[in-house]
């Protein structure tokens, strides 16, 4: 039993470090192209390779008819709703916000139970919450007061946060009839046929035009096979065995390797607001989760 607890939080730690580099693969090929694109590129990938997954080593499990109207609705929160957010947030704000903005799903967890399962708000889930915030307003605001990031770009990030947490709620559902290879595959099948008629409308003229790079290629492959498949098969195994609570509770994890990352590779300057910021956020977000994790432990 231990054996199995320490491979799950293993699991939530390498998904949340793929998570993480994932900020800093989609920057570059931003740099080629459009966030339509990359979503639809990534997705598409990152089925195939499911698909060829599930062919080469016979994982195939038949969806029954009740459970479509399920996965229809938890694909458009995520990817499509997620990466519509995620993309665009990151499009606008630098990679090492756009991952602490990530990192405060778990603080939002409790507020979707609260409304959705009528589950308490404890004083430290609320408490943690407003630490969080003190946080994130460190890390966007100037000295005058002003945004030191994009509005729009933020809201757009707040919009992923939000899709996230109504997926954890939809994925938890899942996980109770399917195989984590199972949901991501066709989730991400789905997610890729959603993004299709705006790829064409709004952005395949632009896409024909590249001449894709090595650079460009692996950054791809990377978020496909990593972010998208690897990382999201993990993290629905983390559900499964420990529950959306304390699988979340990892998502901390990100902004750390997404600023070291990005300082590293994007050379992204660190201010010292910004280090402050994130230790504030991710502060928040473990007074946020330790009276759940307390009580949990009791059981």
């Amino acid at each position: 039993m231990k054996t199995i607890k320490v491979n799950v939080h293993l699991l939530a730690v390498i998904s949340m470090t793929l998570w993480g580099f994932s900020y800093v693969w989609t920057k570059i090929v931003f740099k080629y192209y459009e966030p339509l694109t990359t979503i639809f590129i990534r997705l598409t990938l990152s089925s195939l390779f499911l698909i060829l997954f599930i062919f080469l080593f016979r994982k195939s499990e038949t969806i029954k008819k009740r459970h479509w109207k399920l996965f229809l609705l938890s694909a458009l929160f995520n990817p499509f709703l997620y990466f519509v957010g995620e993309s665009y947030g990151l499009d606008r704000v630098s990679a090492t916000i756009g991952s602490v903005i990530i990192g405060t799903i778990p603080l939002f967890t409790p507020l979707a139970a609260y409304f959705a399962l009528k589950e308490k708000l404890s004083k430290i889930n609320i408490f943690g919450l407003g630490v969080s915030f003190i946080g994130i307003l460190i890390m966007l605001m100037k000295k005058d007061f002003s945004l030191a990031a994009d509005p729009i770009g933020l809201s757009f990030l707040f919009l992923a946060v939000a899709a996230a947490v109504i997926y954890g709620i939809l994925l938890k559902k899942l996980t109770i009839h399917y195989s984590s290879i199972t949901i991501i595959a066709y989730q991400n099948g789905i997610g890729a046929i959603y993004f299709l008629p705006f790829f064409l409308l709004f952005e395949f003229n632009d896409f024909v035009k590249i001449t894709p790079n090595m650079e460009l290629i692996i950054s791809l492959i990377s978020l496909a096979i990593f972010a998208s498949s690897l990382a999201y098969i993990f993290y629905t195994s983390v559900v499964k065995e420990i529950g959306i609570s304390k699988g979340n509770m990892y998502t901390n994890l990100i902004p750390v390797c997404t600023g070291i990352t990005s300082y590293f590779v994007l050379e992204e300057q660190f201010a010292f607001a910004k280090i402050i910021g994130i230790f504030v956020v991710i502060l928040g977000v473990i007074f946020s989760q330790l009276k759940k994790l307390s009580f949990n432990n009791k059981l």
